[in-house]
């Protein structure tokens, strides 16, 4: 069983995945469907790959539904959930740890709402949502943040991020939200959207 993270918490995944060793991870989003009336929420799952300034590395290293892995391979979207629909992670994104280069610092991973100012919606009303690491060498879970603030205006968030320290990879809890949408977080890592 992994860690369980409250927002602002961190973790060495390496040191929690102990002899199994950490060079493939899984990131997993999921949610509930909607119980009330509307629209289903359609979370979009992202990953920016971060130079040592936090910045994205390039346009190219921006990985979501519309561009599923970057150039080099090492990190690769599952594709888009519209609904949130089923048991477990409703999108993935693999990250090879040993493929990434060597000015890859950290790895974010933005949620939106897709349409959300159309459809009405934000992360307030959205529930059971979450982000999970899972070793691909073992399929242990070595950590989760379950969202559980009321993000009323919110309809992106960074979830949160893998990180290098030294020779070790740590997994960051964020929930940080933006009201601005993924295009605020985009332009915020220098993206050009």
């Amino acid at each position: 069983m992994g860690v369980n993270l409250v927002k602002g918490g961190n973790i060495s995944l390496t040191k929690q995945a102990g002899q199994a060793g950490l060079s493939v991870v899984v990131v997993g989003l999921g949610w509930d469907l909607r119980s009330t009336t509307g629209q289903d929420f359609d979370l979009d799952s992202s990953a920016i790959v971060c130079d040592a300034a936090g910045r994205a590395v390039d346009d190219r290293h921006f990985v979501f539904y519309g561009n599923l892995a970057t150039p080099d391979g090492s990190i690769r979207h599952s594709g888009d959930n519209l609904t949130g629909e089923g048991e477990g992670d409703d999108e993935q994104i693999t990250v090879d740890l040993t493929a990434l280069t060597a000015q890859t610092e950290k790895v974010v991973f933005p949620v939106s709402i897709y349409d959300a100012d159309a459809r009405n919606q934000n992360f307030g009303q959205v529930r059971a949502a979450f982000i999970r690491v899972v070793n691909a060498a073992d399929g242990s879970e070595l950590a989760r943040y379950d969202l559980t603030e009321d993000a009323s205006v919110e309809t992106a968030m960074i979830f949160g991020e893998l990180y290098r320290n030294g020779t070790e990879w740590k997994f960051r809890a964020t929930g940080q939200g933006y009201a601005s949408g993924l295009r605020g977080i985009a332009q915020d890592y220098g993206l050009n959207v």
